[in-house]
C-alpha cells in the first residue's frame, strides 16, 4: 500500500470529518463528470462544478495523506465513452489552474518568477479561453490521420470521422516545413450565430433545441453518425502543439506563427505581452469586448512564452505551473424557479417572465429571466419549483436554458397561461399559427398604453428627452395621459405634482415636448408603433407616400409596392389606420402641432436594394447613428449575415459575422472606408 492509499489516522483532529467530506466530494464530482463528458447532459453550471473541484483540491492540499490515485484531482476530464474507439495520448492533455482575481493572478506570476529565479518581467502569451471542447489532431506527413477528445487527459475517444467534417480543420497542412509527425491541440466550438440559427431552424421543425454552445459542440463531436456532426456549425481554434516530431520551437509564439503558415486556425485575439500589468490589461480589455466576439469566452489563458522556462517550471498533478486560466464571472448558474409572471408588451404580446431564487451569474445578481412564450415553456417542460439553468451574457436579458429534471420536487406544478390579460382582464387570444398570445384590447389596456407611450417618446421615434419609464408609469396610473396626443396637452403645473418632478424638471420636459413637435415623417410613422414597422420600413413608407393622407388611405396593394413591405406588414398598416381610435389619435397629434417637412420627391437612393450588417465597435459614431445614415441612403440594415448581404462593416471586436462574411465572400470594410462611402453618397444626395 502506498502512502497515498493509506487510511487516514483517526488520531488527527478533525480528520474523520475531513475524510468524509473528501469522499462525498469525490463521489459528487465523479457524478457530474459523467453527466458532463459522457452523457452531455450537465446538472450544474461550470462555475458550480469548479467550486466543488476547488474545494476538493484545497482539502487534498491541506491533507495530502488523503489523496488517492483514483481521486478526480488526479485526472483531467472523465472516462471516455465506450461508444468510440479508445485513444491513448502520448503526452497527457493537461488541465489548467484557475484564478478569478487580479490578486490571485499577481501571486501566480510572482511564483513563476521565483521558481525560475527571474527578476525582470516575464513574456507571456494571452488568448481567449473559449468555452468549447478540447481536441487533439495528429498530422502525419502533413495529412490529418486522427482526431481525438481529451477524455481523462490520458485516454480519449477517436472522433476522426467527425472532426474531418469541421471546415476549420485542414485535412492537409499548407507548405512543406511541418514535421513528419505533429500533434495539434485546440478547441472546437460552436459560434453564437450558428448556435442561434440552428436552434431557430430546429424550433420550426419541432426538433430538440441545443442547450448552449458548449454542450452543442460536445454533443456534435460525439455523434455516431458523422453526417449529423457535419450538419452542425462547428469551428476550431488551435492553441498548442503536443507532439512536435523533430521540430523544436523555442516559444509558444513561434508555435502559433508556424500554425498560421500551415493553414491551422489561430485565434486573432491572441497577443504576446511583457509583464503582469500587460496581462491584466488584456484580461480587462477582452472582458469589455466579450459580447462582440461571436463565441462564448469564459476567461483568458495566460502562458509563459519561453519553452525553457516552461520546462523549468514543470507540472503538478497534471496541471502546468507555467499556465493559468483567468476566469471571468460565470455566465451560467443553477437556481430555483419560484414563479412565472405574465407581462403585456406594447403590441399586446403576453410574455412569461421567470421569477427566480436570486443567483449571481454573469457578474450580476439575477432574479428574473425571460421565457419568451408558452411554446418555450413547453419545450423546456418547465414546472414551478424546478431547478433550472440560467444563462446571462453581458447586457443580454437572462434566459432559462434548461430544467434539471432529476431535481424536480414532488409538488412541482405546471405553468399555465392565464385566460385573461393580467392588466385589463380582456380575454387573451392566440392567433392560429403564431407562438405569441396577445391581449387584443389595444390602448384601452393600461400595460399596452404604457409601452406605447415609452416607444413614442424613444430616441429613434419622437425623441422626447426626460420622458422616462417611471414618469410614463405615473402619467398613466394617475389618468393624466391615455394616448400619445395627451402628452402635448400637459402643462408644467400638472407635471410638478408628480414624484421627483420639480419646477425645473417640469419646464425641461415641456420644452422637450415642444421641440419634438418638429420631426420627420419617417420618425412620426415609426413613433405610431404600428406592429412590425421598424425604422427602415417607416423610412420607406415616408419616401414612397410623402404625406399622411396618402399613407393612411393606401390600399394593401399600394402598400405592397413599398420596398421592405410584404403582405403581412401591409395588412398590419392597413388595420392600424382602419381602427377608429388610432385615427382619432393621429388627427389629434397633427392638431397638437406635430409637423414635418414634406420628403423630397422619391429618387433612387444610392444604396437602395442593398443590405448592410454592422459588427464590432465603431469609434466615430454610435451603432444607431450608423444605422440611421444607412437607412437615409436607402439601405436595409440587418442583424445577421446571409447570402443577400451586400457589405459588412467590421469594427474592432468583430466576431462571427465577419467570419461568416469571409465564408460567403461578402465585402468586409473597416470604419474608415465606411465613413468615406457615407460621406460620398451624402454629399451627392445633398447636391
Amino acid at each position: 500500500m502506498t502512502d497515498t492509499d493509506r487510511e487516514p489516522s483517526a488520531a488527527e483532529p478533525g480528520v474523520p470529518d475531513v475524510a468524509r467530506e473528501v469522499e462525498e466530494l469525490r463521489q459528487l464530482i465523479r457524478h457530474h463528470l459523467h453527466r458532463y463528458h459522457v452523457l452531455d447532459d450537465p446538472e450544474i453550471a461550470d462555475s458550480e462544478f469548479d467550486a466543488l473541484f476547488s474545494r476538493l483540491v484545497d482539502l487534498e492540499d491541506t491533507h495530502p495523506h488523503l489523496v488517492t490515485s483514483d481521486s478526480p484531482t488526479q485526472r483531467v476530464g472523465a472516462e471516455p465513452s465506450a461508444r468510440f474507439a479508445a485513444v491513448v495520448h502520448e503526452l497527457p492533455m493537461l488541465s489548467l489552474d484557475k484564478c478569478d482575481s487580479h490578486e490571485e493572478f499577481i501571486e501566480w506570476e510572482a511564483r513563476c518568477r521565483s521558481r525560475v529565479g527571474y527578476e525582470g518581467d516575464l513574456e507571456f502569451t494571452c488568448e481567449p479561453k473559449i468555452d468549447g471542447v478540447a481536441v487533439s489532431l495528429i498530422y502525419q506527413d502533413g495529412v490529418l490521420i486522427r482526431g481525438a477528445t481529451r477524455g481523462d487527459g490520458t485516454n480519449g475517444e477517436d472522433i476522426t470521422a467527425n472532426v474531418r467534417t469541421v471546415s476549420a480543420v485542414p485535412l492537409r497542412l499548407l507548405g512543406d516545413t511541418w514535421p513528419a509527425t505533429l500533434e495539434v491541440r485546440g478547441e472546437v466550438y460552436m459560434p453564437l450565430a450558428g448556435f442561434r440559427a440552428f436552434n431557430e431552424a430546429a424550433a420550426k421543425t419541432g426538433e430538440r433545441l441545443l442547450v448552449n454552445p458548449r454542450n452543442a459542440a460536445a454533443g456534435s463531436l460525439r455523434q455516431l453518425d458523422p453526417k449529423l456532426t457535419a450538419s452542425r456549425p462547428l469551428s476550431m481554434y488551435c492553441y498548442s502543439a503536443g507532439l512536435r516530431g523533430a521540430w523544436e520551437p523555442d516559444t509558444q509564439w513561434q508555435v502559433l506563427d508556424a500554425f498560421r503558415g500551415w493553414g491551422l486556425r489561430v485565434n486573432e485575439s491572441v497577443v504576446r505581452v511583457l509583464g503582469v500589468k500587460a496581462c491584466l490589461d488584456y484580461v480587462r480589455r477582452l472582458l469589455e469586448e466579450r459580447d462582440t466576439l461571436g463565441y462564448d469566452v469564459d476567461g483568458v489563458v495566460v502562458k509563459v512564452n519561453d519553452f525553457a522556462m516552461q520546462s523549468a517550471l514543470g507540472t503538478v498533478t497534471r496541471r502546468p505551473r507555467w499556465a493559468v486560466a483567468y476566469k471571468y464571472p460565470a455566465e451560467e448558474a443553477t437556481t430555483v424557479l419560484k414563479g412565472v409572471e405574465f407581462q403585456v408588451g406594447r403590441t399586446g404580446a403576453i410574455t412569461p417572465v421567470a421569477r427566480l431564487e436570486p443567483v449571481f451569474v454573469g457578474g450580476a445578481t439575477v432574479s428574473n429571466a425571460t421565457l419568451h412564450n408558452m411554446d418555450e415553456i413547453e419545450r423546456l417542460d418547465l414546472c414551478l419549483g424546478d431547478t433550472v439553468m440560467v444563462h446571462r451574457a453581458g447586457d443580454v436579458i437572462p434566459q432559462v436554458t434548461k430544467v434539471i429534471e432529476s431535481k424536480r420536487p414532488g409538488d412541482a406544478r405546471r405553468v399555465v397561461m392565464p385566460e385573461r390579460c393580467p392588466a385589463c382582464e380582456t380575454p387573451i387570444e392566440r392567433p392560429e399559427g403564431e407562438a405569441v398570445a396577445r391581449c387584443p384590447a389595444g390602448l384601452t389596456c393600461p400595460a399596452q398604453r404604457k409601452e406605447s407611450l415609452k416607444h413614442f417618446a424613444s430616441r429613434l421615434a419622437m425623441d422626447i428627452e426626460g420622458l422616462g419609464d417611471k414618469l410614463v408609469d405615473q402619467l398613466v396610473e394617475r389618468g393624466m395621459v391615455k394616448d400619445p396626443a395627451d402628452l402635448y396637452g400637459l402643462d408644467a403645473d400638472a407635471l410638478e405634482s408628480l414624484d421627483r418632478m420639480g419646477p425645473k424638471s417640469a419646464g425641461n420636459l415641456i420644452d422637450a415636448l415642444g421641440a419634438s413637435r418638429h420631426t420627420t415623417f419617417a420618425r412620426f410613422i415609426y413613433a405610431l408603433g404600428i406592429r412590425e414597422v421598424g425604422e427602415t420600413t417607416a423610412a420607406g413608407l415616408a419616401n414612397h407616400f410623402r404625406n399622411l393622407d396618402a399613407l393612411s388611405g393606401a390600399s394593401e396593394e399600394a402598400l405592397n409596392e413599398v420596398p421592405d413591405v410584404g403582405p403581412i406588414v401591409a395588412s398590419r398598416i392597413r388595420n392600424f389606420f382602419d381602427d377608429e381610435h388610432n385615427q382619432r389619435v393621429v388627427r389629434r397629434l397633427v392638431v397638437q402641432g406635430i409637423e414635418w417637412p414634406t420628403p423630397a420627391k422619391p429618387v433612387r437612393s444610392p444604396l437602395a436594394g442593398e443590405t448592410w450588417v454592422l459588427t464590432g465597435t465603431l469609434a466615430a459614431m454610435t451603432r444607431n447613428e450608423a444605422r440611421a445614415r444607412l437607412v437615409k441612403l436607402g439601405a436595409k440594415v440587418a442583424g445577421s449575415v446571409s447570402g443577400s448581404t451586400t457589405r459588412v462593416v467590421a469594427g474592432p471586436g468583430a466576431g462571427s459575422k465577419a467570419e461568416r462574411a469571409k465564408e460567403l465572400e461578402i465585402p468586409l470594410i473597416d470604419e474608415t472606408d465606411f465613413i468615406a462611402i457615407l460621406d460620398r453618397h451624402e454629399t451627392k444626395d445633398s447636391g
